[in-house]
């Protein structure tokens, strides 16, 4: 059973639990207005909000309903409805938004208002979704805990002492407390699929390149981090993943998708091998009951017919961690330097930021090959791996929801962090393989703190990911979500 959260939360109303293929199809039907719908959410919004903060930059409640009446008005007239025709969605804070605040969580940025969209959110209005504010996140999105200086913290959904992950924690607990009905995210070191651990909601990391990045101005460079779908179920993440995925002819990394990943989902899975590595033979220090519960919610994927055995890869896992290191300070590092070197901006960095910069600045152009080439061996041992198993499995954390108030946890089991991101190192293995992942909510241990568990596929496989997701989510005897 779903534990009871420890917010003071009202209930949601109907329209709020219902998904968004089902508010979609209830909008085109016009058995629901998108007034209807827009209004019950920010409802939602209103009464839940103030208790975990995880939308920030709110519109006008007047200006977000005159653009759902003229959706009325518009469906009215026999006007064609794309597929989040009427949806309100919250774009998280590091994706740019037309003429509506965009921040990354950083006071340089407190004011500042983007002239153009991200290509993911262009898309997205395109198909009918009406933006009513951003989601929260960790300052340009470094660490897996949600709090910066122009917006606070964002707290659980079940338990307000506790964080909500990041650097998509804003828009998990939005909609594990049904205040949007889906959202998106962004993955690098697990920003997507983390919070949604701890919400107990469904976070997708698509492949590389599967969804167009831009307008970046380092768009052949940043090749490692990722936009994605947040849902309450499998089937709403395909349902966004549909209008995000797809080539851009300004996004030299993307490509062309082969018809609907929602409609691939009403062709059933039929099982498949599963490689459960676990925590590596001991070398991911993880908190009790993690593996536990990753195990008996593997278990049922025998009811889908999936085969799990262990594996151990013979792989030097630190080697491969250290890489991951050097390319996220090329990359990010790299792109807050503009930022460092402005001494009036540079004391506006947290520590985190500041300390991406500084070692980006000592790397030599021999580390940054010598990490794309053992990136590149890491690639190699998962096609032969995917050879043998259509899926494999990890845990999505190495801790539970920790105190908010902790900024990063400095020891996990027993063992010290060496940097802000250690802790998370269990969450770069498919982001260096440019592999999808998707997270799939396992349960809760004693204390009531949600976990869930990644499912790694092939390259390119993100619509086998997705299908052996449904498949795990039809035997849940709990619902996402925590409202």
């Amino acid at each position: 059973m779903r534990p009871v959260t420890k917010h003071a939360v009202p209930p949601a109303s109907e329209i709020c639990r219902l998904s968004g293929v089902e508010l979609a199809g209830e909008i085109r039907q016009r058995h629901l207005s998108v007034r209807e719908v827009v209004s019950a959410f920010l409802d939602r919004i209103d009464a839940v909000n103030p208790l975990v903060n995880a939308i920030v930059s709110l519109r006008e409640r007047a200006d977000i309903v005159a653009e759902a009446d003229r959706a009325d008005a518009h469906l009215a007239q026999g006007g064609a409805a794309g597929s989040l025709f009427g949806l309100p969605i919250a774009i998280k804070d590091l994706a740019l938004t037309k003429g509506l605040r965009t921040t990354f969580g950083s006071p340089i940025f407190a004011d500042f208002v983007p002239q153009e969209d991200d290509f993911f959110v262009e898309r997205l209005r395109r198909a009918g979704a009406i933006i009513i504010g951003k989601t929260n996140v960790p300052e340009f999105g470094l660490g897996s805990n949600t709090y910066n200086n122009v917006f606070g913290p964002t707290l659980n959904a079940f338990d307000p002492a506790l964080t909500a992950g990041g650097s998509s924690g804003g828009a998990a607990v939005a909609l594990a407390l049904d205040m949007v009905p889906v959202a998106d995210g962004s993955d690098f070191g697990g920003s997507l699929r983390n919070p949604a651990a701890f919400n107990n909601v469904y976070g997708f990391r698509p492949s590389q390149g599967l969804v167009p990045a831009g307008p970046d101005i380092d768009v052949f460079h940043a090749q490692m981090g990722v936009e994605g779908p947040m849902g309450r179920n499998v089937a709403d993440i395909a349902l966004l993943l549909d209008e995000q995925a797809g080539y851009h002819q300004r996004a030299p990394l993307s490509y062309d998708t082969h018809g609907s990943f929602l409609e691939g989902l009403r062709a059933k899975t039929t099982g498949g091998r599963i490689a459960w590595l676990g925590d590596l033979g001991g070398h991911l220090p993880m908190e009790p009951s993690i593996l536990n519960l990753c195990e008996s919610a593997l278990a049922r994927f025998a009811e889908a017919s999936f085969h799990a055995e262990a594996l151990l890869p013979d792989v030097d896992f630190e080697a491969l961690w250290q890489a991951f290191v050097t390319l996220r300070q090329a990359s990010s590092g790299c792109g807050l330097k503009a930022h460092y070197d402005n001494p009036e901006k540079r004391r506006l960095l947290k520590s985190e930021a500041v300390w991406e910069v500084e070692q980006a600045i000592r790397l030599s152009a021999p580390q940054v090959h010598a990490a794309t080439v053992r990136r590149s061996s890491w690639h190699r041992m998962l096609l032969s791996l995917f050879e043998r198993f259509d899926l494999i499995v990890l845990p999505t954390a190495q801790v539970f929801p920790f105190e908010v108030t902790t900024h990063w946890p400095k020891e996990v089991a027993g063992r010290t962090m060496d940097s802000y991101h250690r802790w998370m190192q269990v969450s770069a293995f498919a982001t260096l393989g440019g592999c999808p992942a998707l997270n799939v909510p396992v349960g809760f241990d004693g204390k009531a703190r949600p976990m869930g568990m990644q499912l790694i596929g092939r390259p390119r496989g993100d619509l086998a990911v997705l299908q052996a997701g449904a498949a795990y989510e039809a035997t849940l005897p709990w619902p996402a979500g925590a409202g």
